[in-house]
Parts: structure tokens; sequence; C-alpha cells
């Protein structure tokens, strides 16, 4: 079949998904939050991350779905925590979109000299702009979103190799300025660089042989992000130092390298990721919403064509999230946490239905993973009570037809 992937695309797939823009932001967050303690908070999600990997794949073996984490939910724990996962992870892109845009509109404000309004306003515009284009049914192609995996991969690096001669030992000290404390914390924030599992479940339908070809890919896939995610965390700390805090470490860091001009790269690669990335968030949201919605009068249209009330949610959100950081009433970190608390959410259900569907190894991490996602939400304080709303309503709805296929 044309729609088959092999290990190659299903490689650059799964790798596009688990990198994202967030690395943009992320690390600097981090690091205000636990100082070079931050390390540690990186170092627990890559073994959650491992854990995810192989509880992903052992899913995507036995049980391939079609719907995704909707499909493994219901699976696992019926119909009632299906719908209440498959509705957090459309709240997550819901909420996690406009904090997407505000990453893009950080490094334009670094360039521009403006401050947080410069910010807002840029991540304003980049999320109706986004939602214009996608409302007309355009989606960024698969090429154009390797493309972007490139373009975040070259910048990253570049980031790295730059400002790596100029660590320091110094940097490290005092290790956990903010406690230990600080470290969940800060595992809570990174949290949303490490999702990516979910939204690209519904792939393990169309390996040719998923049996022999998505442990591989989920391996490959696990190690080259690894890698990536680790050298940035120590070089964030031990390059930067005292200003490792900063909304836009890229930045930061390519000016040691590059100079003033290091800014303005990041600014330009920093909006370029933020629009394609919003852009296939959403199109990926308006697939399941048509889904579960059950939308007759979308049956006939184009199917990445963003259902009107999808659109009118994002919208909503964007106004209750960026004016407030706009007008300093809260904090960029504490946005990070809403989207956030909403996938670990997902990854709470899809831990639990894999412990019972799953046997042996997968099983055992499984567990494992459910109870890491449990000690991180404890960290998400006042984010919890949205996640658990819609939770609660999801999980209260009248039943609706089974997702799509599974198996």
């Amino acid at each position: 079949m044309s729609s088959e992937i092999g290990i190659v695309r299903g490689t650059a797939l799964y790798i596009g998904a688990l990198l994202g823009p967030g690395l943009l932001l992320l690390p600097g967050l981090a690091a205000h939050q636990a100082g070079p303690a931050s390390i540690v908070a990186w170092v627990v999600l890559l073994g959650a991350s491992a854990l995810f990997a192989i509880v992903f794949a052992g899913l995507g073996v036995r049980h391939p779905s079609a719907g995704g984490v909707w499909g493994y939910a219901t699976a696992g724990l019926g119909d009632r925590a299906g719908r209440a996962v498959a509705w957090c992870f459309l709240a997550g892109v819901i909420t996690g979109a406009p904090i997407v845009c505000v990453i893009g509109g950080n490094y334009v404000a670094e360039l521009t000299g403006g401050g947080v309004r410069v910010a807002a306003t840029t991540a304003a515009l980049l999320l109706v702009g986004a939602l214009g284009v996608i409302a007309r049914g355009v989606r960024t192609s698969a090429t154009v979103q390797f493309g972007l995996v490139a373009l975040l991969l070259v910048v990253v690096v570049g980031a790295v190799a730059s400002a790596a001669p100029a660590s320091a030992a110094a940097n490290w000290t005092p290790f956990a300025p903010h406690g230990w404390s600080a470290v969940g914390r800060a595992a809570a924030t990174l949290m949303l660089a490490f999702v990516g599992w979910e939204a690209i479940a519904p792939l393990t339908t169309r390996f040719a042989h998923p049996r022999r070809q998505l442990p591989v890919v989920i391996a490959i896939a696990f190690v080259a992000t690894a890698v990536v995610y680790l050298a940035l965390g120590v070089v964030t700390v031990a390059a930067l130092g005292p200003r490792a805090g900063t909304e836009v470490p890229l930045a930061a860091l390519l000016t040691l390298g590059l100079g003033d001009a290091g800014t303005a790269v990041a600014a330009v690669g920093a909006v370029v990721l933020t629009v394609g990335a919003v852009l296939a968030y959403m199109s990926g949201a308006a697939g399941l919403a048509r889904a579960l919605r059950r939308d007759p009068a979308g049956a006939g249209a184009q199917q990445d064509t963003l259902p009107l009330w999808l659109g009118l949610a994002i919208l909503a959100s964007g106004a209750v999230l960026i004016v407030p950081l706009a007008t300093g009433a809260i904090d960029l970190a504490t946005l990070v946490n809403v989207p956030t608390t909403f996938f670990l959410v997902v990854y709470l259900g899809c831990t639990a239905a894999g412990w019972r569907l799953l046997g042996g190894t997968p099983k055992v991490c499984a567990a494992a993973a459910f109870a890491t996602v449990g000690v991180v939400l404890a960290f998400c304080g006042a984010a919890l009570i949205p996640a658990a709303l819609v939770t609660v309503a999801a999980a209260g709805r009248r039943k609706r037809p089974a997702p799509l296929p599974i198996g």
C-alpha cells in the first residue's frame, strides 16, 4: 500500500513528533526553577521517556489502533476512560497552541528589544494567523514537517556546539539553589518536551510489518532525542551559568558563538518552528475532534479543516492564557503547566491501559511509567484543576460510537 511506512520514514516521523519548539524554551525555564539540579529532572524524564517508548511499542504491536491514545485507553480501561483521555489530548492542544506561539513571541521580543507585551502580541498574531491558515484547509505536508525537524536540529546542534567551549565547572555550583523539591517542579515543566509518543500513536497501523519495524523505529527515535535533550540541558547550565534561566535559551547559546547574529538566527528559526508546530498540532486535533463529535456536517468537508468549535476554543484559550502574560498577572512557567498537565493525564490513562493490556516487561514498564507520571502530576499545582474538570466532564458524557478500529 502506498500509505505504508518503513523504518526510515517512520523514524523521521517519530523524531519529528518527539522534538518540538518546546526545546526553544523549556531548558531555560527548568534552569530558572531548579538551577543546575534541573539536569536531574532531565535524566529522570529521559528514564520516563524510555518507559513510554516500551509501553507504546507494546501497545502498537499488540493493539494497533488508528484511534491512537483514544483506542488504547478504550481497549484497556473502557469507553468512559477512553473519552476522558481523548478529550484531555484535545485540551492539551487547545491550551498548548497559545503557549507554543509565546515561544516564538519571546524570541521576537529578544531580537527587537521588546518586553513581555511584544512577546504576547507576537504570540497572538501567530496564533490568529495559524488559525486563519488552517481554517482554509491548509496544513504542513510531511516534507515540510521533516524540514522543520531538520531546522530544529540544526538550531539546537549549532547552539550546543557554539556554546560548549564557554562551559565552566563553576556554573554547576550551587547545584540545588532552590532545594530538591524544585527538581519536581522543573520535571513538571520539562514534561512538555517529552510528549509526542501519544501524538504519533495512530501511525502504528501504517507499518507494513509492525512487530519487526516498530521496536526498531521507537528505539532509534528514543536514542536520538535523548542525546539532543541531554546535550541541550547540560550545555544550557554549563555555558550560561547564572543566565541559564532565560526564556530564550537557544538565543543565549547561539550568541556565545555567533555574537548578535545568534539572536536573529534564533528568532527566525523560532517563528518558523512555531507556525509549523501549531499547524501540525491543529491538524491532528481536527481529526480526533471530528471522530469524537461524529460531526455530520463535517463528514464531507476537508479532513484537515478545523471544526468551528475547536477553532473558537483555541482562540478563547489564547485570550485566557496570553492576556494575563502580557499584563504580568501570571508567569510563563505557570502557563506551561496547563497543557503539560493535560498531556500527563493522557499518559496516565495510556500507561494504566498498558498495564491492563500488556504482559511481561512492557507490563512492568507500564506500571513504573504510571507511577512516574503520578509523581510528576503532584507538582503541577493549580493546573490540576482544569485537567480534573475536563476528565470528569468527558468521562460523564453519554456513550458515543466506538473509536476507530483496533487491530
